[in-house]
């Protein structure tokens, strides 16, 4: 068919009819969203992690006003005041932390409350008790968590400074360097922990300088692996390489175009060695070898109190209970952190 044949539609001017001048009005401009406030807010609709944190800060809190609001030293030794059962203002009107201890002998269970044997015992307080040499253990149990946190600071310093620098250098030259340096890895990974702790302890008094030097020695070899293969993966890319056609050093491909791009899987590895560093220094001090007395520590006072654990348990609950929830606080927050750092980790 030609196109001399085909019919063609006309339009006359009556055909249209003029509706007027439409007003579009602009759309609202989107609100602006920072990395940093993306984060946060991912990371406060996980419910876990935001009880973790909230966790972490009261524990935090106490472990800084606590010591100073109970009115007695740690290392402060009552007389006539050993073994006291919980004694709370206000609470003791409902029958619960009333001073009342319920002790198992061989004539069968004898309820004893030492405080109405003490003289003014009626105005006397122990939130959570006294041990055997009558320290009071709320500011016992505070005290030794200022170490467990001090320890956990600690950790996250060596894994951040020490390990990571050590992992990303190792990645970045590779070839005889990077096997030289993961050589040495291998030999002090393979040196058990508690044998080097042990030998520092020989050598050193014991005490927060042993464990942190121990730390030092062997904790940092977790972040260092992590830094290591991250660099191995990202030292190709296109971003590197082209810094590198530009003229940018071995410092600055590092530290400015490798490192801000796997620092987020970086913090959150530190943050899962928290409750390692602070379950070693509880371990430590359980065992003997860590902090000295009369200071105290959340292992110390765990072992301290296990030895009266069958006739004055109120001793070993609340120093467990604190690094229990020390422990698992970080680790819902190190999860949390995880999944709003890298959305496509969540489930894995």
């Amino acid at each position: 068919m030609s196109s001399a044949d085909e019919e063609v539609t006309l339009f006359e001017p009556g055909d249209f009819d003029f509706l007027g001048r439409v007003e579009y009005s602009a759309a609202e401009p989107l609100p602006e969203y920072s990395r940093g406030r993306e984060i946060l807010s991912r990371l406060s609709k996980n419910k876990g992690a935001a009880v973790a944190f909230c966790c972490i800060v009261l524990i935090t809190a106490l472990a800084v006003i606590g010591p100073m609001v109970s009115g007695y030293r740690y290392d402060q030794q009552l007389t006539g005041r050993d073994n006291m059962a919980p004694r709370i203002q206000g609470v003791e009107r409902l029958g619960l932390f009333d001073g009342v201890e319920t002790i198992k002998t061989s004539r069968g269970l004898n309820v004893v409350n030492k405080y109405e044997k003490l003289e003014g015992g009626e105005n006397v307080y122990h939130w959570f008790g006294t041990d055997v040499l009558g320290r009071d253990l709320f500011t016992r149990t505070w005290t030794g968590t200022r170490i467990s946190l001090f320890i956990a600071l600690v950790a996250v310093l060596i894994d951040m400074l020490f390990g990571m620098g050590y992992g990303l250098v190792s990645g970045y030259f590779g070839g005889k360097v990077d096997m030289c340096m993961q050589r040495f890895v291998e030999v002090l990974n393979g040196i058990p922990n508690l044998i080097i702790v042990t030998l520092l302890i020989i050598v050193l008094k014991p005490g927060l300088t042993s464990i942190i030097l121990a730390l030092m020695m062997t904790g940092w070899i977790g972040m260092s692996r992590v830094a290591r293969a991250q660099m191995i993966k990202l030292k190709e890319q296109e971003f590197v390489l082209a810094a590198r056609t530009l003229g940018a050093g071995h410092f600055f491909l590092i530290f400015r175009e490798v490192l801000p791009n796997i620092f987020a899987q970086l913090l959150v590895m530190s943050m899962f060695s928290i409750p390692n560093a602070i379950f070693s220094e509880a371990f430590l001090a359980f065992i003997g070898i860590g902090i000295p007395v009369p200071l105290a520590s959340l292992g110390s006072l765990i072992a301290d109190s296990f030895k009266s654990l069958t006739t004055h348990p109120y001793m070993i609950f609340f120093p467990v209970t604190v690094l229990a929830a020390l422990m698992l606080s970080f680790n819902l927050l190190a999860d949390g952190l995880r999944d709003a750092l890298d959305p496509k980790m969540k489930g894995q």
